[in-house]
């Protein structure tokens, strides 16, 4: 059972369904022209529909299975949604002489969703529409200064419409008026990481029986989580860990120590030269990303093969990978869905994804229930290239050395004053450049290396973080006198965008 999201291509489509599983109840996105066949495969109990950047005023706006309108289930409809409310029940929206984006005071609110809430208070906003006549016996909930329907109800209490975005996080009370539908509608909470554990175990054991499986182990959460899935599930398997050579500081040990004592069968190849071989010569962020690929594909086929038959293939997708790759009406596709690690589907294999419903934050969440390490299951972000893509320009192992050591002493940096879990990634970049120093008597040319630490809550945008200047003057100095080939420490203050959180 599940609440089905309809997206008409609104940017907070994924932050809804986000938003749902934070209050304990499985949501799916769907498209929002899906077929009623489609909708009613996952059991919904509730309907939400989304925003878009359409309008009912153009005659090929993006619309939903009329036979929703007959399902008798609870709808929330949020601005273009309750546009569709509205519209299909014998409203009226017209383009709005003033237009709302952003901060926006709710006030009058009244019914279901804002039971215990008081006004005014803020609410985000963003819409050119408007409704100027409601559908016969429907109330007005509530309204702000320039959009007297902000939020209306049908005559039975089963659908409401919201003009602004409770999703959001500038939307004070956002989240208690979602839950006030979820209680209101009488959907299932029971989406927890205990349950969620317990349920694909279960999966897992009913797709694979006694076959075998094999699966790529990064060492990052996604694939370590995957692991100790398969392990609970009970079933047969094989991790193969790749050390490309391109890993952080220790890292190989502390994932191999990490996953064998927590019953995985690992199994872990040193190809770290013949990675070197692939990059020499290479300084183009693209190229040495298909050097790695191509070399990782080389090396996986040939571990399979040796360790036996194996039919199943264990990845690691999840779930902002299915729904960009299935796009939305009135939304560009973003990428074609690919699969982790950029294993091809020629290899053989029949795909087990078992994190595909989860987002990132769940399979955090999902890993510390499983017993992962906090020093894996909350590590940050890092690129399957590795510290390929953090060394601008050709790939050394000067450049390896340096890259290594400065993280590692930019990280524990971070961890020794509280601070690494305030950002979401950090990261130490190596650039080709050489600077002008002093060290003892003696003038020097050394690196160049920047220090970038960003915070974010998906990684879709990012805003620098405002590490206190005491920590950065004392991480440059730390990595000045540690690491000798350094001359010059320099601090990104870029956000994305228009930067990315990753130089290359």
């Amino acid at each position: 059972m599940a609440v089905v999201v309809l997206d008409f291509g609104s940017q907070y489509t994924q932050l809804i369904a986000r938003r749902l599983r934070e209050l304990r109840t499985f949501s799916v996105i769907l498209p929002g022209s899906s077929p009623w066949e489609h909708v009613l495969a996952h059991k919904p109990q509730a309907l939400v529909l989304s925003g878009s950047p359409a309008s009912l005023t153009d005659p090929h706006a993006p619309r939903p299975d009329p036979r929703l309108w007959s399902s008798h289930l609870p709808i929330l409809g949020i601005c273009y949604g309750m546009h569709l409310l509205v519209q299909v029940h014998g409203g009226q929206v017209v383009p709005g002489w003033v237009r709302e984006y952003g901060r926006a005071q709710l006030t009058c609110a009244q019914g279901p969703l804002f039971s215990g809430v008081s006004t005014p208070f803020t609410v985000w906003m963003s819409h050119g529409d408007t409704v100027r006549q409601v559908p016969p016996g429907w109330k007005v909930e509530a309204s702000t200064s320039d959009c007297p329907v902000a939020a209306l109800s049908s005559p039975d209490r089963r659908m409401f419409g919201v003009q602004f975005h409770p999703e959001v996080a500038h939307t004070e009370h956002g989240q208690a008026i979602l839950e006030r539908f979820l209680d209101w509608a009488g959907v299932d909470r029971s989406w927890t990481p205990e349950n969620i554990a317990h349920e694909l175990a279960r999966e897992v054991r009913d797709r694979v029986g006694r076959d075998r499986v094999i699966l790529a182990a990064s060492g990052g959460v996604d694939s370590s989580v995957l692991a100790l899935l398969l392990v609970q599930a009970g079933v047969e398997h094989r991790a193969v860990f790749v050390d490309h050579g391109l890993l952080r500081l220790g890292e190989r040990e502390e994932v191999e120590q990490a996953l064998r004592g927590l019953g995985v069968q690992l199994h872990v190849v040193d190809a770290s030269a013949r990675f070197l071989t692939a990059l020499k010569g290479l300084v183009d962020p693209e190229a040495k990303r298909g050097a790695i690929g191509a070399t990782f594909i080389d090396v996986f086929r040939e571990q399979a093969a040796r360790l036996g038959h194996f039919r199943f293939l264990a990845q690691g997708t999840l779930y902002p990978d299915v729904i960009e790759s299935a796009g939305s009406q009135g939304a560009a596709k973003i990428k074609s869905h690919h699969n982790v690690g950029g294993l091809p589907a020629e290899l053989g294999f029949e795909l087990v994804e078992p994190l595909r419903w989860l987002f990132k934050d769940e399979v955090r969440a999902l890993g510390c229930v499983l017993g992962l390490p906090n020093s894996i299951c909350l590590r940050h972000p890092f690129p399957g290239p590795g510290l390929a893509v953090r060394i601008l320009g050709e790939v050394t192992p000067e450049a390896l050395d340096i890259a290594r050591h400065v993280d590692h002493e930019f990280i524990h940096a971070l961890r020794e004053h509280g601070l690494y879990s305030e950002v979401w990634q950090a990261l130490a970049v190596v650039t080709p450049l050489r600077s002008v120093g002093v060290a003892g008597d003696e003038r020097k040319y050394g690196y160049v290396v920047a220090l970038r630490a960003v915070t974010s809550q998906d990684g879709m945008t990012a805003d620098w973080a405002r590490l206190p200047h005491d920590f950065l003057d004392g991480v440059a100095a730390r990595i000045t006198r540690r690491v000798p080939e350094v001359g010059r420490v320099v601090y990104d203050i870029t956000s994305k965008p228009p930067a990315t959180i990753e130089w290359e």
